[in-house]
């Protein structure tokens, strides 16, 4: 099958979406499918308001939908709500083409947390955005609830997964960690003001607190929190090393949909701690980590647990599997030989 996937978010970006598309690309490829992809790096961009190193794409839905014409698309996925995907949305409902959508990001969270204006105001945007969608992928069944307690109702299954050839526990820690007292609380991700990092980097729990990813939030956290360690955006083998090495990952987020993190430190074999909300509440086992309302509690209860039982439990999440859900939910139609 030819398919043609939108997203405003890709490469240089680094975060669970971008991750996300790559991987399952990747196995869609391997199962013979081709599969296009339009990114902001095909167009002249703007960076995005508070988010600069994210790139908003100036296109219109001619070149969008000539695009994904030309390549004879039999089916469309919009991977995110940005001006990219609303020129995709534009062509499609114009020629009648079905798609599908996903919801990656608390969408209206974040907005309201950065704008202090109420979420209910951009939800409005959402239920109009995917309202011609065949079908709605998300990630857990908690988001599942949410997006029909907001009169989305045409939902589909699509979980994450883990390249098991990279995270695992005997991944080599970060030089660092040899000298940091331990018990060492390790989180991964933008450094941003939805993460609610000050929870994290207020915990009271003692040992190390140490931050992997980058974001617009870190030379203020850096300056506040002098005790804790930013080691910036890792990688690959680096990356699977610090998860391996910290004896916690925390995950302080509150309005993430999933939290690719969370299995990614499991399959190296570190227990997780978080909030009792969507992400944790879907992916954790009481085996695995521990959710409580006080980040401390949780983080205490989470050093008891078993990483020879993190570690199996997180080799269950494949990549593979996502990417047939994907594929089931895909509403392929004949490809269109227009250009308009």
């Amino acid at each position: 099958m030819r398919i043609a996937i939108v997203t405003d978010a890709w490469s240089p970006q680094v975060n669970g979406v971008v991750r996300t598309l790559q991987a399952v690309r990747a196995e869609l490829e391997r199962m013979g499918h081709q599969v296009l992809v339009v990114s902001p790096d095909l167009y002249g961009s703007v960076p995005c308001p508070t988010y600069p190193e994210i790139r908003l794409a100036i296109a219109g839905s001619r070149s969008v939908g000539g695009r994904i014409a030309a390549f004879g698309a039999e089916a469309v996925h919009l991977a995110t709500e940005g001006p990219l995907c609303l020129a995709a949305r534009r062509w499609c409902v114009r020629h009648g083409r079905p798609f599908t959508t996903a919801y990656h990001t608390q969408f209206p969270e974040y907005i309201a947390k950065r704008t202090g204006l109420p979420a209910e105001w951009f939800w409005r945007y959402i239920r109009w955005f995917h309202a011609p969608a065949e079908a709605m992928l998300v990630s857990t069944p908690s988001i599942r609830r949410t997006l029909q307690a907001h009169g989305l109702t045409k939902v589909k299954p699509w979980g994450r997964g883990v390249d098991l050839s990279v995270f695992s526990p005997d991944a080599e820690p970060p030089a660092p960690f040899a000298e940091l007292p331990r018990p060492i609380q390790l989180y991964v991700g933008r450094i941003a003001v939805e993460k609610n990092l000050d929870a994290f980097l207020s915990a009271n729990h003692p040992g190390s607190k140490v931050l992997v990813g980058d974001g617009p939030a870190r030379a203020e956290l850096e300056q506040r929190f002098p005790d804790a360690h930013f080691l910036g955006a890792l990688s690959g083998r680096a990356l699977a090393g610090a998860y391996a090495g910290a004896d916690v990952f925390v995950f302080p987020s509150k309005t993430d949909t999933f939290g690719l993190v969370i299995i990614e430190a499991l399959a190296c074999g570190t227990p997780v701690a978080g909030y009792p909300v969507s992400g944790p509440v879907d992916i954790l086992t009481p085996e695995t980590g521990a959710m409580r309302e006080n980040l401390d509690d949780a983080i205490a209860e989470a050093l008891t647990r078993d990483r020879r039982i993190c570690a199996a439990y997180g080799r269950g999440f494949s990549w593979a599997a996502s990417a047939h859900q994907f594929l089931d939910a895909l509403a392929p139609a004949p490809p269109l030989a227009l250009a308009g």
